[in-house]
């Protein structure tokens, strides 16, 4: 390596710079996988990058993709500063000393809900996993509207048919790149996990599920995020409501009325992407975020692809959090018991009184604590449990975790372990990262808590197994007991602690696929 920050890559060649928090590693950011999504490649499958001459600079981060950010004082902060549809860039860290070093390569896909994000948040930098001896890369990808809207008139011009999967094609498209170019920054493209919290855990369940992802990686981590639950259709009406054909052309219809235009394939990609951030915010029509079965980047469902047995059958760790609610829900927190009576018999039904059992509340405090429970186990702890459970029918293993370290604070006991708490943990970057993880008085065990995640995610990316580092043995999934390792104020295996409310929670889901199914 004659110039270790200089690196020849797809492109051209491309100048990075040493860590400024640890001299061992070199970033390299704001690197294009794609041509530019603008003009007539918006809403287009991301497009080769152009060629160029000179060494393109490589310290600083891309902007955000273009979305409808946040307010300031939200919870998770707005999501982004700066933004384009000139977006599509990933970020490498590496402390590997040279090009034939192969590595393990953890790749990151942001979460956001699909919405919001980047791969260049402070909360993901990376030099901790690279000291650890893995090449990390954070990918950026299309949000929102630009990234999964789906019409008839995109579908009809696709020489697939498809629309509205173009987030997921551009994940494809660095996945490709990675598979293209992570040798040269000491990786193994044979050793590749992609990991992802929250929606980028949704984004990695649906990259083991696209066959266009075939042999782009060989482990995957998942953090408090699938989607079992239901997957949209492109044409049909689905458990997830309308076509996403119609939920598109209804939003179409709107942003083209609000700026006067008749709908047609110019009109929609005349109007500028402020203008879509802007009526995205506005939610004058609502929009729905998500991948669709299309019969190209998905040929059926997420959950009937992993129960026929058709996903990528690589390693696995998946797990969630003990209060995701705390944060993402505390908008729907009952008023009292008898509201969160009337609202749990409204939502299930028949299942009502079980779910009492199981969630009993006899006060209105109870009430809540039992609200935000069964939010964390229905779209949290359940999807996560079936992601292991169906794995475990196929060859590889799956483990499956549960976080539930409370990090001391002045709100320790109202938010508890909440919705993303982990990453901060994970990529062991206590101290740096903004609120809500720098307002948290991390003491010695959350410290040993994140060098324990930090060494076990690496440990996975270069075996395919967690195991080792001292920890209790974390044994495979199985449905037998569902074992699962408990990562908070200890670190032990065995029973999932959530185990008879993930029961009433696969009870419920399996009525509702049964009742889909019939109508």
């Amino acid at each position: 390596m004659t110039d270790p920050l200089t690196i020849a890559v797809t492109g051209g060649d491309i100048a990075g710079a040493m860590s400024d928090i640890d001299a061992t590693v070199r970033v390299f950011k704001g690197i294009p996988f794609a041509a530019p999504p603008e003009g007539e490649l918006r809403w287009q499958s991301p497009q080769p990058v152009a060629a160029w001459e000179d060494s393109r600079d490589a310290t600083a981060f891309a902007p955000a993709c273009m979305q409808a950010t946040r307010p300031v004082d939200s919870f998770y902060g707005p999501g982004a500063d700066e933004m384009s549809e000139d977006c599509l860039y990933l970020n490498v860290w590496t402390a590997a000393e040279s090009a034939d070093a192969a590595q393990p390569v953890l790749v990151w896909v942001h979460g956001g809900g699909l919405n919001n994000g980047t791969g260049a948040s402070v909360v993901y930098r990376g030099e901790a996993l690279a000291a650890r001896g893995a090449v990390v890369v954070t990918t950026n990808y299309r949000l929102g509207p630009l990234g999964y809207l789906a019409h008839a008139l995109l579908s009809a011009e696709d020489p697939h048919g498809s629309s509205g999967n173009y987030g997921v094609l551009d994940q494809v498209a660095a996945l490709e790149w990675v598979r293209d170019n992570i040798a040269a920054f000491g990786g193994d493209p044979n050793r590749v996990t992609i990991f992802g919290e929250s929606a980028g855990s949704w984004s990695v369940n649906v990259l083991q599920a696209t066959p266009l992802a075939a042999g782009l990686f060989h482990g995957v981590i998942g953090e408090s995020g699938g989607v079992f639950g239901g997957t949209s259709h492109l044409t049909e009406a689905s458990m997830r409501g309308d076509s996403a054909e119609a939920v598109g052309e209804r939003w179409i219809d709107g942003l083209l009325a609000a700026s006067g235009g008749e709908v047609s394939l110019a009109s929609m990609r005349a109007v500028t992407g402020e203008q879509i951030v802007e009526f995205t915010r506005s939610r004058a029509v609502g929009f729905r975020t998500a991948a669709n079965v299309d019969g190209w980047v998905l040929e059926q469902s997420v959950y009937d692809t992993f129960a026929s047995g058709k996903q990528h059958d690589v390693p696995i760790i998946v797990g969630s959090n003990a209060d995701e609610g705390t944060t993402l829900a505390a908008g729907g927190a009952p008023a009292d018991l008898a509201a969160h009576r009337t609202a749990v018999e409204r939502q299930f039904g028949a299942m009502a009184a079980t779910h009492h059992d199981v969630y009993p509340a006899s006060t209105d405090e109870e009430a809540r604590r039992a609200y935000f429970d069964s939010y964390a186990s229905r779209s949290f702890g359940w999807e996560m449990r079936t992601w292991a459970d169906l794995m475990s029918r196929v060859g590889s293993p799956a483990y499956l975790y549960y976080f539930t370290r409370s990090a001391p604070a002045a709100d320790r006991d109202q938010l508890r372990a909440f919705h993303a708490a982990e990453i901060v943990y994970v990529f062991n970057n206590l101290g740096r990262a903004p609120y809500p993880y720098a307002n948290r008085d991390y003491d010695d065990r959350d410290r040993e808590l994140s060098n324990e995640l930090a060494d076990t995610w690496v440990r996975f990316a270069a075996t395919g197994n967690p195991n080792g580092g001292g920890l209790p043995e974390w044994p495979a999934y199985s449905p037998d007991g569902h074992p699962t390792m408990v990562f908070g104020d200890t670190t032990e295996a065995g029973l999932h602690p959530a185990a008879t409310q993930l029961d009433f929670v696969d009870e419920f889901q399996a009525g509702r696929r049964h009742e889909f199914s019939e109508n």
